[in-house]
């Protein structure tokens, strides 16, 4: 029964909702493994988060189709599948992902799946969108076996808690009251918790006068310091951070003038940060900063750089699994905004960033978190050193990030798994696999292209994912494609350069068809 949370005190909420979770233990299977129990899951794929922020990534509306690759559960003969979206999905993008399920006829599965829509493109959270309808929400609720349901999102926060208890089923997410874990000032003290590497940086802080404090005191504590990096504490996919130059400001480092002298100098340089947005300016950062609070940190100097990551999931039973590596591919003024990626990480490091993201979700686990995290770092090579590489912790995320559906992909079109001991993916038949993946192929000359011109593009050049051979290119966010340019794009390849070549002969292929003017 929904639970009618207007009436509930928050006490009263927290322990409801604590009492739905308990059931996960007993309907959640991992997504990879084959399940003939009866199941409902309701995709509710809300990008949860700081809207203002989320404006600054082109199409950002048309992310609610990264969660498509959920339809993998649908490989379960037995597990209906119900998905949400703002604005309706087109028939042939979701015709596309059942063709990818393996082993199961797409009809099949078709039968199992419902899709419900808000039919409300405004600059809201899906979720917010779903709560605000309580019709929408009583044929969501009548399409569900509430014993038997459970919800997956993006991320979670107090929206999602909301719609948990309105629908009376358990949330497979993190509880919202631990949210402060996944943001940049709670990333770090987790850090210092583990003894994991990480960058010096500042206590949160609220206004531009004591930013502007803090980050004197981390420049006196390293007076050599060229460069710092400021973050909004709940920044995302790296467009909330801005870089200070501290070059120019030599006559205000530390023994040449007083604490006073500095911090005022570096307030008024705010207004010559280097937005990693292009569309930002100094104004609206600091009205962000009011609101969500920054840090100031050390930015990390090298001339061979690298940005690997480490996903993991921690699960209903309290097991902590690393789920994969990948080094990040970033683009923007200064190499902080998430473009896309590559698994595995380098094998210099993938092992020791393994480990520490396993020590990372072990705290998490023991703070009572759930479900998916990340761990972002930047690795510097210095060739005359040992070891060579040298690793720096930096954020953690508390949701499905950039990574996530790309080796989903992988999961659903190879049915394999991956290995702690070696940081690889095999297929049963022992076959590794890389992928090249991004979120932002994105060329002027892509506009116009409908998801149909896409797949025409593809299977005339036999760039397709091949189930026999194993290799070949998936797609997702095809529906921002015509409007913006923009496609999501997974190769996977039997070894890092043929991964590699099949992204570059895609990118070739549409290149070829959409001729520049």
């Amino acid at each position: 029964m929904a639970t009618d949370i207007s009436l509930s005190t928050a006490d009263q909420q927290a322990a409801e909702f604590q009492r739905l979770q308990e059931h996960l233990c007993a309907l959640w299977r991992p997504s990879n493994e084959f399940d003939e129990r009866h199941r409902h899951v309701l995709v509710v794929p809300s990008l949860s988060l700081d809207q203002a922020e989320l404006q600054k990534i082109a199409g950002v509306h048309y992310y609610e189709e990264r969660l498509l690759y959920s339809l993998i559960r649908l490989r379960n003969p037995r597990t209906r599948l119900v998905y949400v979206t703002s604005q309706p999905l087109h028939p042939s993008i979701v015709d596309y992902y059942l063709e990818l399920l393996p082993g199961i006829p797409s009809s099949h599965a078709r039968e199992r799946l419902t899709f419900f829509a808000a039919y409300d493109g405004s600059q809201k959270p899906l979720t917010q969108k779903l709560l605000e309808r309580p019709r929408l929400l009583n044929k969501i609720r009548a399409s569900l076996d509430l014993q038997s349901a459970y919800i997956v999102c993006f991320n979670s926060t107090p929206l999602e808690r909301d719609l948990a208890l309105n629908l009376g089923i358990p949330l497979l997410a993190l509880d919202p009251a631990l949210l402060h874990w996944g943001t940049k000032s709670g990333s770090r003290q987790i850090f210092a918790e583990c003894g994991v590497p990480h960058p010096d940086g500042t206590e949160l802080v609220k206004t531009a006068p004591e930013l502007a404090a803090v980050a004197a005191d981390l420049w006196e504590r390293h007076p050599d310091l060229q460069r710092m990096v400021i973050k909004l504490d709940q920044g995302f996919s790296g467009e909330g951070n801005a870089l200070l130059d501290l070059r120019s400001l030599s006559p205000m480092a530390p023994g040449n003038t007083t604490h006073r002298q500095r911090s005022n100098r570096l307030q008024a340089a705010f207004r010559d940060l280097r937005f990693q947005c292009e569309t930002e300016t100094w104004s609206h950062f600091e009205h962000k900063i009011h609101q969500l609070g920054a840090i100031a940190e050390v930015f990390i100097e090298g001339e061979h750089k690298e940005s690997p990551s480490v996903q993991g999931r921690i699960t209903p039973l309290r097991e902590v699994e690393v789920l994969s590596t990948h080094d990040q591919i970033l683009g923007g003024p200064d190499g902080q905004i998430f473009l896309g990626c590559s698994f595995p990480a380098q094998e210099d490091y993938r092992l020791q960033i393994q480990a520490m993201g396993q020590a990372v979700g072990e705290n998490l686990a023991a703070k009572g978190a759930l479900e998916r995290y990340g761990v972002d770092f930047i690795t510097v090579h210095r060739p005359h050193s040992t070891p060579s590489w040298t690793i720096h912790a930096i954020e953690i995320n508390l949701r499905k990030g950039g990574t996530t559906h790309p080796f989903m992909a992988l999961q659903l079109l190879t049915e394999g798994k991956y290995s702690p001991q070696d940081g690889l993916f095999y297929t049963r038949k022992g076959q590794a696999k890389f992928y090249r993946a991004s979120d932002n192929l994105q060329k002027a000359q892509y506009r116009g292209l409908l998801p149909s011109d896409l797949m025409d593009i593809i299977v005339s050049k036999r760039l397709h994912f091949n189930s026999v051979e194993g290799t070949g290119a998936a797609f997702h966010l095809m529906g921002c494609l015509s409007e913006y340019g923009k496609l999501g794009l997974t190769s996977i390849g039997n070894t890092p350069e043929q991964a590699e070549e099949i992204y570059q002969r895609v990118v070739a292929a549409l290149d070829q068809a959409t001729p520049f003017d």
